[in-house]
């Protein structure tokens, strides 16, 4: 079956697509994958373009006073680096899109300054520039589209990066189907990208809601419970077992509210809303620094950025921040 392009007329309906990563118009071109000459003619159209990651951020095309740019020629593309694998997202309206996993030495850290991150550059270009995709999302600099796209070429290059080789026999594996299958040359298993689903669920009781905060989350940011989905689990007793572990709570009605892809490596966030049986917490200190029921109108100016104690929530990057606004709003 084909994958037409969806409109953003029916994607604005949706709330999966408010969300970042959620919107991603691309036709896919399932159907064609094993068309290698056609995939051929995508390649070498004159309206190709290409993401390119490495050391799995985002490389981006930059000049001052200009917002970057992530797509480049495969002429551009190989002035910059080394291909390891090309991976064929979709047709967009301007044309073929692909992605290229590029050698990891294409760029280059330079030497942290204390008590700051390490940079990444491209040797000799002052006009590309790397980026950690986190960050191109937060900025909003890119259109919501665009950024989806970016979320699908930054998972199926990791998911190469990471699956080099046959996970029955040992043996490298081949890229085929476009870059969405690796096949074993020597034991013929087929090997396809993955996706790891996790459930990210606000508990709720009454007028109040549940939120908890991690030592890695900026200081007084709180969020929505969240976890791996594990095997032979539904996405509802996920929600329940994630929240009693972590906070004591248990949980009865479990309402699926939207999802979101999720890049970091390549997870798919189910956001959920969950009635609150009990309040006592418990904290897992292993999971959580805290956890602690704030009112519906802490929560709202927690979105808004005026909570009197400065306390605020996830930006809406984030499902977090649309699966609590959506709470507040019912109020």
């Amino acid at each position: 079956m084909k994958s037409p392009m969806i409109s953003s007329d029916t994607l604005a309906l949706d709330l999966s697509a408010l969300v970042g990563f959620g919107t991603n118009s691309l036709n896919r071109l399932s159907e064609k994958r094993d068309d290698a000459a056609f995939i051929a003619s995508l390649r070498h159209a004159q309206t190709a373009r290409t993401f390119l990651i490495a050391r799995d951020m985002p490389l981006v095309r930059v000049t001052s006073g200009t917002v970057p740019q992530p797509l480049f020629t495969f002429a551009a593309a190989k002035d910059i680096g080394i291909a390891r694998e090309t991976v064929l997202l979709g047709q967009s309206a301007d044309g073929p899109v692909f992605a290229v996993l590029l050698d990891p030495e294409s760029i280059e850290a330079s030497a942290p300054t204390e008590g700051q991150p390490t940079l990444f550059c491209v040797p000799g270009r002052t006009d590309v520039a790397v980026r950690d995709l986190r960050s191109l999302a937060t900025e909003a600099l890119l259109s919501h589209d665009l950024v989806g796209q970016l979320g699908q070429a930054k998972s199926i290059l990791h998911w190469h990066a990471k699956h080099r080789f046959c996970s029955a026999c040992g043996t490298p594996s081949l890229p085929a189907q476009a870059g969405w299958r690796r096949d074993c040359p020597a034991c013929g298993t087929s090997h396809f990208p993955r996706t790891d689903p996790v459930v990210i669920m606000l508990a709720t009781h009454g007028d109040r809601c549940l939120l908890g905060r991690q030592p890695r989350f900026p200081a007084g940011m709180y969020s929505a419970l969240a976890g791996f989905l594990e095997p032979g689990e539904t996405m509802e007793a996920a929600v329940r077992r994630e929240i009693l572990e972590e906070s004591g709570i248990r949980i009865g009605k479990v309402t699926y509210l939207a999802s979101q892809p999720w890049p970091f490596p390549a997870s798919l966030m189910m956001g959920c809303h969950a009635e609150a049986l009990t309040t006592d917490i418990t904290v897992d200190d292993v999971e959580l620094e805290d956890a602690r029921w704030f009112s519906r109108a802490e929560a709202r100016a927690m979105l808004q950025g005026t909570h009197a104690d400065g306390l605020s929530a996830p930006k809406p990057v984030a499902i977090a921040h649309h699966i609590l606004k959506a709470w507040v709003e019912q109020g």
